[in-house]
Protein backbone atom coordinates (compact mmCIF):
# COMPACT_ATOMS: atom_id res chain seq x y z
CA UNK A 1 0.00 0.00 0.00
CA UNK A 2 1.43 3.43 -0.99
CA UNK A 3 2.34 6.20 1.49
CA UNK A 4 -0.09 7.89 -0.27
CA UNK A 5 -2.92 5.66 0.47
CA UNK A 6 -2.31 5.10 3.67
CA UNK A 7 -2.34 8.89 4.05
CA UNK A 8 -5.86 8.95 2.34
CA UNK A 9 -7.18 6.35 4.83
CA UNK A 10 -5.70 8.30 7.81
CA UNK A 11 -8.04 11.43 6.38
CA UNK A 12 -10.69 9.43 5.96
CA UNK A 13 -10.98 7.86 9.32
CA UNK A 14 -10.31 11.68 10.63
CA UNK A 15 -13.20 12.75 8.73
CA UNK A 16 -15.34 10.09 10.07
CA UNK A 17 -14.15 10.97 13.75
CA UNK A 18 -15.33 15.02 12.71
CA UNK A 19 -18.83 13.65 11.76
CA UNK A 20 -19.15 11.66 15.46
CA UNK A 21 -17.80 15.11 16.68
CA UNK A 22 -21.19 16.71 15.33
CA UNK A 23 -23.40 14.13 15.97
CA UNK A 24 -22.75 14.20 19.64
CA UNK A 25 -22.80 18.03 19.47
CA UNK A 26 -26.16 17.61 17.82
CA UNK A 27 -27.31 15.30 20.48
CA UNK A 28 -26.15 17.03 23.20
CA UNK A 29 -28.50 19.69 22.14
CA UNK A 30 -31.66 17.47 21.95
CA UNK A 31 -30.53 15.60 25.30
CA UNK A 32 -30.15 18.99 27.43
CA UNK A 33 -33.26 21.04 25.33
CA UNK A 34 -36.62 22.65 26.88
CA UNK A 35 -38.42 23.30 24.35
CA UNK A 36 -40.73 20.18 22.79
CA UNK A 37 -39.75 21.17 19.17
CA UNK A 38 -35.94 20.97 19.72
CA UNK A 39 -36.24 17.70 21.99
CA UNK A 40 -38.87 15.45 20.55
CA UNK A 41 -39.01 16.81 16.57
CA UNK A 42 -35.01 17.58 16.27
CA UNK A 43 -36.14 21.34 14.68
CA UNK A 44 -32.05 22.01 14.83
CA UNK A 45 -28.83 22.06 13.10
CA UNK A 46 -24.97 21.14 14.24
CA UNK A 47 -22.13 21.68 12.63
CA UNK A 48 -18.20 22.56 12.56
CA UNK A 49 -16.40 25.18 10.32
CA UNK A 50 -12.73 25.26 9.19
CA UNK A 51 -10.90 28.77 10.54
CA UNK A 52 -12.40 30.83 7.45
CA UNK A 53 -15.97 29.98 8.68
CA UNK A 54 -16.74 27.08 6.39
CA UNK A 55 -18.61 24.61 7.20
CA UNK A 56 -16.60 21.37 6.97
CA UNK A 57 -18.98 18.65 8.10
CA UNK A 58 -22.77 18.55 9.83
CA UNK A 59 -24.52 16.50 11.98
CA UNK A 60 -26.99 14.33 10.06
CA UNK A 61 -29.55 14.75 12.98
CA UNK A 62 -31.16 18.74 11.64
CA UNK A 63 -33.28 20.20 9.48
CA UNK A 64 -31.56 21.16 5.70
CA UNK A 65 -33.10 24.95 5.76
CA UNK A 66 -30.94 25.53 9.08
CA UNK A 67 -27.93 23.88 7.84
CA UNK A 68 -27.90 25.33 5.12
CA UNK A 69 -28.35 28.65 6.00
CA UNK A 70 -25.75 28.16 9.14
CA UNK A 71 -23.25 27.14 6.26
CA UNK A 72 -23.79 31.01 5.11
CA UNK A 73 -24.42 32.02 8.38
CA UNK A 74 -21.27 31.67 10.11
CA UNK A 75 -19.41 33.85 7.46
CA UNK A 76 -22.03 37.09 8.92
CA UNK A 77 -20.47 36.28 12.36
CA UNK A 78 -16.93 36.72 11.67
CA UNK A 79 -17.42 39.72 9.97
CA UNK A 80 -19.43 41.48 12.13
CA UNK A 81 -17.99 40.06 15.44
CA UNK A 82 -14.37 40.89 13.77
CA UNK A 83 -11.43 38.85 14.28
CA UNK A 84 -9.68 40.74 16.52
CA UNK A 85 -12.55 40.43 18.64
CA UNK A 86 -12.44 36.44 18.90
CA UNK A 87 -11.51 34.98 22.13
CA UNK A 88 -11.25 32.01 23.94
CA UNK A 89 -14.36 31.12 25.87
CA UNK A 90 -16.64 33.22 23.98
CA UNK A 91 -20.23 32.26 22.25
CA UNK A 92 -21.94 34.46 20.01
CA UNK A 93 -25.84 34.50 18.96
CA UNK A 94 -28.21 36.06 16.96
CA UNK A 95 -31.91 35.13 15.59
CA UNK A 96 -31.19 38.30 12.78
CA UNK A 97 -33.68 36.18 9.70
CA UNK A 98 -31.39 37.90 7.14
CA UNK A 99 -27.50 36.45 8.80
CA UNK A 100 -29.05 33.78 10.48
CA UNK A 101 -31.95 31.20 9.38
CA UNK A 102 -34.91 33.39 8.24
CA UNK A 103 -37.19 34.15 11.18
CA UNK A 104 -36.63 35.69 14.38
CA UNK A 105 -37.76 31.99 16.11
CA UNK A 106 -34.56 30.49 15.18
CA UNK A 107 -31.40 31.49 17.27
CA UNK A 108 -28.13 30.59 16.08
CA UNK A 109 -25.23 30.23 18.09
CA UNK A 110 -21.61 30.51 16.86
CA UNK A 111 -18.40 29.41 19.14
CA UNK A 112 -14.91 30.21 18.35
CA UNK A 113 -12.64 26.91 19.01
CA UNK A 114 -9.29 27.28 20.15
CA UNK A 115 -6.05 25.13 20.62
CA UNK A 116 -2.72 25.80 22.30
CA UNK A 117 -3.77 29.84 22.49
CA UNK A 118 -4.75 29.58 18.57
CA UNK A 119 -8.04 29.75 16.66
CA UNK A 120 -8.53 26.54 14.72
CA UNK A 121 -11.97 26.68 14.01
CA UNK A 122 -15.71 27.08 14.98
CA UNK A 123 -18.86 25.44 15.85
CA UNK A 124 -22.68 26.45 15.13
CA UNK A 125 -26.11 25.41 15.86
CA UNK A 126 -29.45 26.42 15.60
CA UNK A 127 -32.80 25.63 17.38
CA UNK A 128 -36.33 26.94 16.79
CA UNK A 129 -37.82 28.22 20.45
CA UNK A 130 -41.20 28.19 21.29
CA UNK A 131 -41.48 31.75 21.74
CA UNK A 132 -39.53 35.36 20.47
CA UNK A 133 -42.41 37.47 21.91
CA UNK A 134 -44.30 39.98 19.59
CA UNK A 135 -47.55 38.44 17.93
CA UNK A 136 -46.05 35.13 18.70
CA UNK A 137 -45.28 32.19 15.77
CA UNK A 138 -47.90 33.66 13.34
CA UNK A 139 -47.89 35.10 9.52
CA UNK A 140 -50.20 38.22 11.06
CA UNK A 141 -47.47 40.64 11.38
CA UNK A 142 -46.86 43.86 8.70
CA UNK A 143 -42.98 44.03 9.58
CA UNK A 144 -40.57 42.08 11.05
CA UNK A 145 -40.27 44.42 14.62
CA UNK A 146 -44.35 43.16 14.88
CA UNK A 147 -42.65 39.38 15.28
CA UNK A 148 -40.81 39.54 18.28
CA UNK A 149 -37.11 40.29 19.93
CA UNK A 150 -34.82 40.81 17.53
CA UNK A 151 -31.24 39.81 18.67
CA UNK A 152 -28.39 41.13 16.47
CA UNK A 153 -24.93 39.22 15.97
CA UNK A 154 -23.17 39.99 19.38
CA UNK A 155 -21.97 38.17 22.39
CA UNK A 156 -23.91 35.98 24.47
CA UNK A 157 -20.43 35.09 26.36
CA UNK A 158 -16.78 37.08 26.44
CA UNK A 159 -13.95 34.98 27.87
CA UNK A 160 -16.49 32.53 29.73
CA UNK A 161 -18.59 35.22 31.28
CA UNK A 162 -22.21 35.26 30.14
CA UNK A 163 -23.82 38.73 29.26
CA UNK A 164 -26.57 38.93 32.01
CA UNK A 165 -28.00 41.82 30.52
CA UNK A 166 -29.09 39.77 27.43
CA UNK A 167 -30.41 37.25 29.10
CA UNK A 168 -32.53 39.40 31.19
CA UNK A 169 -33.63 41.49 28.13
CA UNK A 170 -34.87 37.93 26.82
CA UNK A 171 -36.10 36.66 29.78
CA UNK A 172 -38.45 39.69 30.27
CA UNK A 173 -39.57 40.13 26.54
CA UNK A 174 -40.96 36.35 26.00
CA UNK A 175 -43.64 34.47 26.97
CA UNK A 176 -42.40 31.35 27.82
CA UNK A 177 -38.74 32.69 29.34
CA UNK A 178 -37.73 29.28 31.04
CA UNK A 179 -37.68 27.42 27.92
CA UNK A 180 -36.04 30.09 25.99
CA UNK A 181 -33.34 30.82 27.93
CA UNK A 182 -32.82 27.23 29.03
CA UNK A 183 -32.95 26.65 24.90
CA UNK A 184 -30.19 29.16 24.60
CA UNK A 185 -27.96 27.62 26.98
CA UNK A 186 -28.45 24.41 25.32
CA UNK A 187 -27.20 25.62 22.39
CA UNK A 188 -23.92 26.41 24.23
CA UNK A 189 -23.60 23.81 25.71
CA UNK A 190 -23.99 22.09 22.85
CA UNK A 191 -21.04 23.73 21.28
CA UNK A 192 -18.79 23.39 23.83
CA UNK A 193 -19.35 19.32 23.40
CA UNK A 194 -18.41 19.66 20.43
CA UNK A 195 -15.29 21.83 21.16
CA UNK A 196 -14.10 19.18 23.59
CA UNK A 197 -14.82 16.27 21.47
CA UNK A 198 -12.43 17.95 19.01
CA UNK A 199 -9.82 18.68 21.53
CA UNK A 200 -10.01 14.94 21.78
CA UNK A 201 -9.69 14.27 18.52
CA UNK A 202 -6.96 16.60 17.76
CA UNK A 203 -4.57 15.13 20.53
CA UNK A 204 -5.33 11.48 19.46
CA UNK A 205 -4.43 12.21 15.68
CA UNK A 206 -1.70 15.34 16.65
CA UNK A 207 -3.67 17.93 14.69
CA UNK A 208 -2.13 21.32 15.24
CA UNK A 209 -4.71 22.74 12.98
CA UNK A 210 -8.07 21.52 10.88
CA UNK A 211 -6.83 23.66 7.97
CA UNK A 212 -5.13 20.17 5.86
CA UNK A 213 -7.82 17.95 6.89
CA UNK A 214 -10.57 20.09 6.05
CA UNK A 215 -8.87 20.87 2.29
CA UNK A 216 -9.25 17.26 1.88
CA UNK A 217 -13.04 17.09 2.08
CA UNK A 218 -13.56 20.08 0.18
CA UNK A 219 -11.30 18.72 -2.79
CA UNK A 220 -13.33 15.35 -2.46
CA UNK A 221 -16.40 16.95 -2.03
CA UNK A 222 -16.08 19.19 -4.61
CA UNK A 223 -14.72 16.88 -7.15
CA UNK A 224 -17.74 14.20 -6.50
CA UNK A 225 -20.58 17.49 -7.28
CA UNK A 226 -18.65 18.72 -10.36
CA UNK A 227 -18.39 15.22 -11.56
CA UNK A 228 -22.60 14.95 -11.05
CA UNK A 229 -22.67 18.17 -12.82
CA UNK A 230 -20.76 17.44 -15.96
CA UNK A 231 -23.08 14.59 -16.64
CA UNK A 232 -26.34 16.49 -16.90
CA UNK A 233 -27.39 18.07 -20.69
CA UNK A 234 -27.17 21.56 -20.63
CA UNK A 235 -29.84 23.69 -21.08
CA UNK A 236 -32.61 25.78 -19.21
CA UNK A 237 -35.30 24.00 -17.42
CA UNK A 238 -37.93 25.92 -16.36
CA UNK A 239 -41.09 25.00 -13.71
CA UNK A 240 -44.12 26.94 -12.50
CA UNK A 241 -45.81 26.37 -9.19
CA UNK A 242 -48.81 27.51 -7.76
CA UNK A 243 -49.46 27.76 -3.66
CA UNK A 244 -52.15 29.50 -1.62
CA UNK A 245 -50.27 32.41 -0.52
CA UNK A 246 -51.90 34.69 2.34
CA UNK A 247 -54.97 36.17 0.84
CA UNK A 248 -54.06 35.61 -2.77
CA UNK A 249 -51.97 32.75 -4.56
CA UNK A 250 -48.34 32.82 -4.68
CA UNK A 251 -46.36 31.60 -8.05
CA UNK A 252 -42.85 29.96 -7.17
CA UNK A 253 -41.36 30.35 -10.74
CA UNK A 254 -37.75 28.51 -11.54
CA UNK A 255 -35.62 28.70 -14.33
CA UNK A 256 -32.68 26.15 -13.48
CA UNK A 257 -29.66 26.53 -15.89
CA UNK A 258 -26.91 23.63 -16.16
CA UNK A 259 -23.49 24.90 -16.92
CA UNK A 260 -20.49 22.64 -17.26
CA UNK A 261 -19.28 23.31 -13.52
CA UNK A 262 -22.35 25.15 -12.36
CA UNK A 263 -26.42 24.60 -11.70
CA UNK A 264 -27.80 27.96 -11.26
CA UNK A 265 -31.04 28.54 -9.88
CA UNK A 266 -33.37 31.74 -10.74
CA UNK A 267 -36.42 32.67 -9.26
CA UNK A 268 -37.44 35.45 -11.69
CA UNK A 269 -40.89 35.92 -12.08
CA UNK A 270 -42.13 34.27 -8.76
CA UNK A 271 -44.40 36.52 -6.80
CA UNK A 272 -43.82 40.06 -4.91
CA UNK A 273 -43.38 40.44 -1.50
CA UNK A 274 -46.91 39.48 1.00
CA UNK A 275 -47.66 41.91 3.49
CA UNK A 276 -48.24 39.31 6.06
CA UNK A 277 -45.58 37.17 7.57
CA UNK A 278 -45.62 34.30 4.66
CA UNK A 279 -42.60 36.27 2.81
CA UNK A 280 -38.47 33.85 3.09
CA UNK A 281 -35.34 35.74 3.12
CA UNK A 282 -33.29 34.53 0.33
CA UNK A 283 -30.88 33.04 2.88
CA UNK A 284 -33.75 30.53 3.67
CA UNK A 285 -34.50 30.07 0.17
CA UNK A 286 -31.43 29.24 -1.12
CA UNK A 287 -30.95 26.43 2.09
CA UNK A 288 -33.67 24.93 0.32
CA UNK A 289 -33.33 25.21 -3.35
CA UNK A 290 -30.07 23.67 -3.00
CA UNK A 291 -31.10 20.75 -1.25
CA UNK A 292 -33.91 20.27 -3.90
CA UNK A 293 -30.59 19.74 -6.08
CA UNK A 294 -28.41 17.87 -3.75
CA UNK A 295 -31.81 15.29 -3.25
CA UNK A 296 -32.04 14.96 -7.77
CA UNK A 297 -28.17 14.77 -8.04
CA UNK A 298 -25.83 14.40 -5.57
CA UNK A 299 -27.45 12.47 -2.65
CA UNK A 300 -24.75 10.68 -1.25
CA UNK A 301 -22.01 13.40 -1.34
CA UNK A 302 -21.51 15.17 2.05
CA UNK A 303 -22.93 18.10 2.55
CA UNK A 304 -20.61 20.60 2.88
CA UNK A 305 -19.07 24.51 2.25
CA UNK A 306 -17.28 22.54 -1.11
CA UNK A 307 -20.51 20.68 -2.33
CA UNK A 308 -22.73 23.37 -2.39
CA UNK A 309 -20.28 25.66 -3.54
CA UNK A 310 -21.25 24.85 -7.45
CA UNK A 311 -24.90 25.74 -6.62
CA UNK A 312 -25.82 29.61 -7.33
CA UNK A 313 -29.31 31.03 -6.17
CA UNK A 314 -31.00 34.32 -7.54
CA UNK A 315 -33.93 36.10 -7.06
CA UNK A 316 -34.59 39.71 -7.59
CA UNK A 317 -35.34 41.89 -4.37
CA UNK A 318 -39.25 42.10 -5.54
CA UNK A 319 -39.75 38.25 -4.89
CA UNK A 320 -41.25 37.23 -1.71
CA UNK A 321 -38.40 34.38 -1.95
CA UNK A 322 -35.71 37.11 -1.45
CA UNK A 323 -37.88 39.00 1.20
CA UNK A 324 -36.28 42.74 2.12
CA UNK A 325 -35.77 44.14 5.99
CA UNK A 326 -38.50 44.94 7.22
CA UNK A 327 -40.73 42.63 5.85
CA UNK A 328 -42.42 40.19 8.13
CA UNK A 329 -40.81 36.67 7.69
CA UNK A 330 -42.38 34.63 11.08
CA UNK A 331 -43.73 31.97 8.65
CA UNK A 332 -40.96 31.63 5.96
CA UNK A 333 -40.88 27.69 6.28
CA UNK A 334 -44.53 27.92 4.37
CA UNK A 335 -43.05 28.82 1.36
CA UNK A 336 -39.28 27.90 1.70
CA UNK A 337 -40.33 24.56 2.37
CA UNK A 338 -41.92 24.46 -1.14
CA UNK A 339 -39.16 25.61 -2.91
CA UNK A 340 -37.75 22.07 -2.93
CA UNK A 341 -40.90 20.77 -5.04
CA UNK A 342 -40.80 23.92 -7.13
CA UNK A 343 -36.91 23.22 -7.91
CA UNK A 344 -37.66 19.47 -8.48
CA UNK A 345 -40.33 20.39 -10.82
CA UNK A 346 -37.20 21.68 -13.43
CA UNK A 347 -35.29 18.81 -12.75
CA UNK A 348 -38.01 16.50 -14.03
CA UNK A 349 -37.40 17.75 -17.19
CA UNK A 350 -33.54 17.47 -16.60
CA UNK A 351 -33.82 13.82 -15.63
CA UNK A 352 -37.60 12.61 -16.38
CA UNK A 353 -38.46 9.03 -14.57
CA UNK A 354 -36.41 9.79 -11.81
CA UNK A 355 -38.16 12.59 -9.72
CA UNK A 356 -40.96 12.10 -7.30
CA UNK A 357 -44.32 13.76 -7.71
CA UNK A 358 -45.21 17.06 -5.80
CA UNK A 359 -45.93 16.72 -2.09
CA UNK A 360 -47.48 18.50 1.08
CA UNK A 361 -44.04 20.34 1.22
CA UNK A 362 -44.76 22.66 4.46
CA UNK A 363 -44.80 21.48 7.66
CA UNK A 364 -48.38 22.07 9.27
CA UNK A 365 -47.10 23.49 12.75
CA UNK A 366 -49.27 24.39 15.37
CA UNK A 367 -48.80 27.47 17.65
CA UNK A 368 -51.52 27.14 20.44
CA UNK A 369 -51.92 29.84 23.20
CA UNK A 370 -53.97 27.88 25.83
CA UNK A 371 -55.73 30.12 28.18
CA UNK A 372 -57.96 29.82 31.44
CA UNK A 373 -61.67 31.26 30.76
CA UNK A 374 -61.41 32.61 34.21
CA UNK A 375 -57.99 33.78 35.15
CA UNK A 376 -56.87 33.47 38.89
CA UNK A 377 -54.77 31.73 40.87
CA UNK A 378 -53.15 29.02 40.22
CA UNK A 379 -54.90 29.00 36.57
CA UNK A 380 -51.89 29.41 33.86
CA UNK A 381 -51.61 29.63 30.17
CA UNK A 382 -49.07 27.99 28.14
CA UNK A 383 -47.76 28.19 24.44
CA UNK A 384 -48.12 24.88 22.30
CA UNK A 385 -46.37 23.89 19.62
CA UNK A 386 -46.92 20.55 17.27
CA UNK A 387 -45.34 20.20 14.04
CA UNK A 388 -47.46 17.76 11.80
CA UNK A 389 -46.15 16.33 8.54
CA UNK A 390 -48.84 15.90 4.84
CA UNK A 391 -48.07 12.74 2.87
CA UNK A 392 -45.17 13.00 0.10
CA UNK A 393 -45.23 12.56 -3.69
CA UNK A 394 -45.37 9.06 -4.89
CA UNK A 395 -41.75 8.17 -6.45
CA UNK A 396 -41.11 6.47 -9.89
CA UNK A 397 -41.09 3.03 -8.44
CA UNK A 398 -42.83 3.72 -4.86
CA UNK A 399 -46.00 4.96 -3.15
CA UNK A 400 -44.78 8.07 -1.24
CA UNK A 401 -44.31 7.97 2.38
CA UNK A 402 -47.10 8.77 4.60
CA UNK A 403 -47.31 11.64 7.01
CA UNK A 404 -43.40 12.02 6.62
CA UNK A 405 -42.00 15.54 6.81
CA UNK A 406 -40.43 16.80 3.41
CA UNK A 407 -38.14 18.39 3.10
CA UNK A 408 -37.56 19.32 6.34
CA UNK A 409 -37.38 16.14 7.94
CA UNK A 410 -38.19 17.35 11.48
CA UNK A 411 -39.74 14.26 14.42
CA UNK A 412 -43.71 14.64 14.55
CA UNK A 413 -44.09 15.01 18.46
CA UNK A 414 -44.95 12.67 20.92
CA UNK A 415 -48.64 13.62 21.97
CA UNK A 416 -47.87 12.20 25.22
CA UNK A 417 -45.10 14.70 25.70
CA UNK A 418 -47.33 17.42 24.17
CA UNK A 419 -49.79 17.12 26.81
CA UNK A 420 -47.50 17.94 29.32
CA UNK A 421 -46.28 21.20 28.30
CA UNK A 422 -50.05 22.60 28.53
CA UNK A 423 -53.93 21.95 29.51
CA UNK A 424 -54.61 20.52 26.10
CA UNK A 425 -56.15 17.08 24.25
CA UNK A 426 -55.55 15.23 21.36
CA UNK A 427 -58.72 13.67 20.54
CA UNK A 428 -57.33 11.81 17.29
CA UNK A 429 -54.16 11.65 14.96
CA UNK A 430 -54.37 9.67 12.75
CA UNK A 431 -53.51 8.63 8.94
CA UNK A 432 -55.97 10.63 6.82
CA UNK A 433 -57.79 7.97 4.64
CA UNK A 434 -58.10 8.46 0.77
CA UNK A 435 -55.84 11.27 1.23
CA UNK A 436 -53.11 10.27 -1.09
CA UNK A 437 -53.06 10.46 -4.96
CA UNK A 438 -54.00 7.77 -6.77
CA UNK A 439 -51.79 6.79 -9.51
CA UNK A 440 -49.72 3.65 -10.83
CA UNK A 441 -47.97 4.37 -7.12
CA UNK A 442 -49.77 6.25 -5.19
CA UNK A 443 -48.90 9.50 -3.29
CA UNK A 444 -48.46 9.75 0.58
CA UNK A 445 -51.15 9.93 2.76
CA UNK A 446 -51.62 13.03 4.98
CA UNK A 447 -53.70 13.28 8.77
CA UNK A 448 -56.06 14.27 11.06
CA UNK A 449 -55.52 16.07 13.96
CA UNK A 450 -57.98 17.08 16.48
CA UNK A 451 -57.58 18.61 19.47
CA UNK A 452 -59.46 20.57 22.05
CA UNK A 453 -58.66 22.51 25.69
CA UNK A 454 -59.16 21.04 29.22
CA UNK A 455 -62.24 21.93 30.64
CA UNK A 456 -61.69 26.02 31.97
CA UNK A 457 -59.56 26.74 29.27
CA UNK A 458 -59.87 28.39 25.57
CA UNK A 459 -57.60 28.30 22.84
CA UNK A 460 -56.25 31.12 20.40
CA UNK A 461 -53.97 29.49 17.41
CA UNK A 462 -52.09 30.65 14.78
CA UNK A 463 -53.04 28.98 11.34
CA UNK A 464 -49.79 28.63 8.73
CA UNK A 465 -51.09 25.96 6.36
CA UNK A 466 -51.36 25.50 2.76
CA UNK A 467 -51.45 23.06 -0.09
CA UNK A 468 -55.59 23.55 0.82
CA UNK A 469 -56.66 25.32 -2.36
CA UNK A 470 -53.70 24.61 -4.51
CA UNK A 471 -53.04 20.74 -3.79
CA UNK A 472 -50.01 18.77 -4.61
CA UNK A 473 -49.78 17.98 -7.85
CA UNK A 474 -49.16 14.53 -9.61
CA UNK A 475 -46.72 13.77 -11.99
CA UNK A 476 -46.39 11.79 -15.12
CA UNK A 477 -50.95 11.13 -15.57
CA UNK A 478 -51.15 10.47 -11.35
CA UNK A 479 -53.80 11.90 -9.68
CA UNK A 480 -52.80 15.25 -7.15
CA UNK A 481 -53.24 14.54 -3.50
CA UNK A 482 -55.85 15.51 -1.61
CA UNK A 483 -56.13 19.33 -0.21
CA UNK A 484 -55.67 20.11 3.56
CA UNK A 485 -58.83 21.17 5.14
CA UNK A 486 -59.09 23.26 8.59
CA UNK A 487 -62.31 23.68 10.59
CA UNK A 488 -64.24 22.74 13.58
CA UNK A 489 -65.57 19.71 14.82
CA UNK A 490 -68.76 20.91 13.93
CA UNK A 491 -67.65 21.43 10.34
CA UNK A 492 -67.77 25.06 10.11
CA UNK A 493 -64.53 25.71 7.64
CA UNK A 494 -61.74 28.53 9.10
CA UNK A 495 -59.18 30.58 7.34
CA UNK A 496 -56.23 28.90 6.66
CA UNK A 497 -53.63 31.66 8.04
CA UNK A 498 -53.57 33.90 10.81
CA UNK A 499 -55.11 33.81 13.97
CA UNK A 500 -58.46 32.12 15.16
CA UNK A 501 -60.71 31.55 18.58
CA UNK A 502 -61.86 27.80 18.90
CA UNK A 503 -65.05 28.84 21.05
CA UNK A 504 -65.96 26.76 23.81
CA UNK A 505 -66.68 23.42 23.58
CA UNK A 506 -65.52 22.83 20.14
CA UNK A 507 -62.53 21.03 18.84
CA UNK A 508 -60.12 22.27 15.75
CA UNK A 509 -59.68 19.58 13.58
CA UNK A 510 -56.98 19.64 10.68
CA UNK A 511 -57.10 17.29 7.77
CA UNK A 512 -53.57 17.57 6.31
CA UNK A 513 -53.22 16.94 2.47
CA UNK A 514 -51.61 14.43 0.83
CA UNK A 515 -49.21 13.78 -2.06
CA UNK A 516 -49.49 13.68 -5.64
CA UNK A 517 -49.48 10.01 -7.43
CA UNK A 518 -47.29 8.99 -9.81
CA UNK A 519 -48.37 7.06 -13.40
CA UNK A 520 -51.89 6.41 -14.56
CA UNK A 521 -53.64 4.94 -11.81
CA UNK A 522 -55.16 1.89 -14.60
CA UNK A 523 -51.32 0.76 -14.19
CA UNK A 524 -51.74 0.05 -10.45
CA UNK A 525 -51.09 -3.17 -9.52
CA UNK A 526 -53.68 -5.58 -8.29
CA UNK A 527 -52.02 -6.37 -5.55
CA UNK A 528 -51.09 -2.48 -4.94
CA UNK A 529 -55.00 -2.15 -5.02
CA UNK A 530 -55.93 -4.90 -2.10
CA UNK A 531 -52.87 -3.93 -0.01
CA UNK A 532 -54.73 0.01 -0.11
CA UNK A 533 -57.80 -1.39 1.34
CA UNK A 534 -56.64 -3.64 3.71
CA UNK A 535 -54.42 -1.23 5.74
CA UNK A 536 -57.85 0.91 5.20
CA UNK A 537 -55.80 3.91 3.23
CA UNK A 538 -58.49 3.60 0.47
CA UNK A 539 -62.13 1.99 0.78
CA UNK A 540 -63.43 0.34 -2.63
CA UNK A 541 -65.45 2.49 -4.64
CA UNK A 542 -68.95 0.96 -6.62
Amino acid sequence: MSQQTLTDVRMQIMWNRLISVVEEQALTLIRTAFSTSVRESGDLSAGVFNQAGEMIAQAVTGTPGHVNAMAEAVGHFIRDIGRDNLFEGDVYITNDPWKGTGHLHDFTVVSPSFRAGKLVGFFACTAHVVDVGGRGFGPDANEVYEEGIFIPIMKFAERGTVNRDLVHLIRNNVRESRQVVGDIYSLAACNEIGHRRLMDMMGEFGLADLEHLSQFVFDRSHAATLERISALPRGVYQNLMRVDGYDSPIDIAVALTVATDQITVDFAGTSAPSKKGINCPLIYSTAYACYGIKCAIAPDIPNNHASLKPFKVVAPTDCILNAQRPAPVSVRHVLGHLVPDAVLGAIHQLLPGQIPAEGAGALWNLHVSVRPVQPGEGAEGAEVLLFNSGGMGARPGLDGPSATAFPSGVQSMSIEATEQVGPVVFWRKELREGSGGAGKYRGGLGQVVEIAPKDGYEIWFNAMFDRVAHPARGREGGEDGAPGVVRLDDGTRLATKGRQYVPGGKRLVLELPGGGGYGPVAERSAEARAQDLAFEYTREVN
